[in-house]
């Protein structure tokens, strides 16, 4: 059996994100499903090849979180894990809001 490799748990996430490789100017946009302390899983069709260095914007509909990220696995036609490298406090700030929200949201009671 595969052990889950993941430090920190996921949670789902309703948010875009704007991604571009190195230097490049090309911009790729997509949707991110889930959000971790250390990454996100991104949802798309045209994923970038694992081991892709990457700069990132994270929306949502009143504040961004921007860092470097690196591609961990990537799946043709469905989407990438990506892991967070450089981030600056502000934005970790941002990304604690952003999971304590989510964790608070998955505890909530069911009516």
């Amino acid at each position: 059996m595969e052990q889950d490799r993941r430090h920190n748990p996921r949670y789902p996430f309703n948010g875009s994100i704007e991604m571009r490789e190195g230097a490049s100017t090309d911009k790729r946009t997509a949707r991110v499903k889930e959000l971790s302390l250390n990454g996100c899983y991104v949802d798309t069709e045209s994923p970038y090849p694992m081991g892709a260095s990457l700069a990132i914007k994270l929306f949502t509909e009143t504040e961004f979180f921007e860092a470097q990220a690196s591609v961990i696995y990537s799946q043709p036609n469905q989407g990438m894990g990506l892991m967070f490298r450089e981030t600056k406090p502000y934005y970790l700030m941002v990304l604690r809001k952003w999971l304590l929200a989510a964790m608070m949201g998955k505890k909530a009671p069911q009516r």
